[in-house]
């Protein structure tokens, strides 16, 4: 069996075997066989991977025709844009079900059922070359995440569960329209009259100017608020701080990076030209989002909201990144995509950690702890200085890149822009450090903290993966980067090659 279905076939057995269990608890044993099985298997991915190929031929290509009298096929494949995000959602699926082992307490087998189907979506997202096979994948991941944070979430669980529904319902449905018309313009330009969602073909098809416009729209909208781009961000607090641990986890790991994906991969190179145009107040919305996710962060009280409204000011990087069309930035925000995932996941596990310690997310009710909780402030602090971007760290290369390349970008290469997107660095290590202070050090003012015991083995466990990640790529960041550096640049080439093309025929033109 191919290798990238048999990954999803892998979480959706595990997900329904895990839904019929009789013993409820016997669950989370299948759950976390089969996301480790999942992850082994996509380890063929990056071994086998070579990044001197085409970015138009991926590897480990499957293909199946789905409709008759219409091109839409099971498209799958890996290249140097999705590979290391799928590795990462593999990674996460047994982390996170280990990190809810103790944390569930109630509907065991729906949970993990739940799990295992939304990793399931995730790599099907990552890794459809069909954009109707790609929107039903991208659906596929709302359903379950919706129960989980509407179930075994905190007190406004439903409220928070219903907005992330709505916002992000909205927008996926104004990109199928988008869809729908692009298949059918495409099908009657290049494809002989027959609608096609065929990426591959759609990459060849020069969309008229006026078209491209609003067709940007539709799928831009789509893509930012699952980012979220500011000022469309303000259900993912909600969302986040309602959430059980390990959805908060799989939401910061994988889920805000099918936007970012989704731009990079959907609208720079189809739409190109109205990309370039929008580019600049994109980057604007992006670098408020940096600055402002930064200061709302600095005042929370709430541990686990000042990590969710963090997200808003990393992210906003990435679409700073995306948006400077060239190399340097893109690859930068490629590599953040990953780094996000990592040290933002692990904040929310050790945050996690100490509500299930204490069950209490704010900070004036901690302090001192350190002394407690020794190997737990140890690896909070190494998430926070990898958060914040320390060199030696993975946060550094990446927020590095974006801002090197953005600002020798010939789109959004303004100073002053990238001046005010920097303060976005400084304003992390602010937020984040004072978290730590508060949570962590000074004296012991609660007698309940006296009382705290440190990581038990299973949740070493969890968190030594993804601190070792963090020292791997902040040492060792081009085994990760020449992985996707050159269908990168080939991607690039196609969106600049369209644009050239586009200004050639309008120079032409009596």
């Amino acid at each position: 069996m191919p290798l990238i279905s048999l990954t999803i076939l892998i979480l959706l057995a595990g997900a329904l075997l895990s839904a019929l269990l009789p013993q409820a608890k016997m669950a989370r044993l299948v759950a976390l066989i089969a996301t480790s099985a999942a992850f082994v298997v996509s380890i063929a991915f990056y071994m086998g991977f070579d990044p001197n190929t085409s970015i138009l031929a991926p590897q480990f290509l499957e293909r199946v025709a789905l409709l008759s009298g219409a091109d839409v096929s099971y498209t799958l494949g890996i290249d140097g844009i999705n590979l290391l995000l799928v590795m990462l959602t593999t990674l996460l699926g047994p982390i996170v079900v280990l990190a809810s082992w103790t944390y569930i307490t109630k509907h065991f087998r729906a949970y993990y059922a739940l799990i295992q189907l939304l990793m399931a979506g995730v790599v099907g997202v990552f890794t459809s070359f069909d954009l109707l096979v790609f929107y039903v994948f991208f659906e596929l991941t709302l359903i379950p995440m919706y129960f989980i944070i509407g179930v075994w979430g905190s007190e406004n669980r439903v409220y928070a569960a219903l907005k992330f529904v709505i916002y992000t319902l909205v927008g996926s449905l104004l990109m199928l329209v988008g869809i729908i018309y692009l298949g059918i313009e495409a099908g009657n330009a290049i494809n002989g009259g027959v609608f096609t969602t065929d990426y591959f073909k759609l990459l060849t098809y020069q969309i008229p100017a006026d078209t491209q416009g609003w067709l940007f729209l539709l799928f831009a909208l789509s893509f930012a608020i699952k980012v979220p781009l500011f000022p469309l961000h303000t259900w993912l607090p909600d969302a986040h701080t309602e959430a059980p641990t390990g959805g908060s986890v799989v939401l910061a790991g994988v889920l805000l990076k099918m936007g970012t994906y989704g731009l990079l991969r959907f609208t720079l190179p189809l739409f190109p030209e109205a990309t370039m145009a929008y580019a600049m107040p994109i980057a604007i919305l992006a670098v408020i989002g940096i600055v402002y996710g930064a200061l709302v962060s600095r005042v929370q009280t709430d541990a686990k909201k000042l990590v969710a409204y963090s997200s808003v000011s990393h992210l906003g990087f990435v679409v700073l990144g995306l948006m400077a069309f060239n190399e340097i930035a893109v690859q930068g925000a490629l590599i953040q995509m990953i780094n996000h995932g990592i040290s933002t996941g692990a904040l929310f596990l050790i945050v996690g950690m100490l509500y299930e310690r204490r069950h209490t997310r704010l900070m004036a009710d901690y302090g001192g702890i350190a002394k407690r909780v020794p190997v737990l402030t140890t690896f909070m602090i190494i998430s926070v200085l990898a958060s914040a971007g320390l060199p030696g760290l993975n946060g550094f290369i990446g927020e590095f890149m974006i801002l090197i390349g953005s600002f020798s970008s010939d789109v959004v290469g303004s100073p002053w822009l990238i001046a005010v997107a920097t303060t976005g660095v400084i304003l992390a290590a602010v937020y984040l450090l004072h978290m730590v202070y508060k949570v962590f050090f000074g004296p012991i003012t609660h007698q309940e903290n006296d009382e705290l015991v440190d990581l038990n083995v299973r949740e070493t466990i969890v968190l030594i993966p993804l601190i070792l990640l963090m020292v791997i790529m902040g040492f060792a960041p081009r085994t990760f980067l020449e992985k996707s550096e050159n269908h990168n640049a080939q991607l690039l080439e196609i969106v600049h090659s369209k644009v050239d093309a586009a200004v050639a025929a309008t120079a032409v033109e009596p």
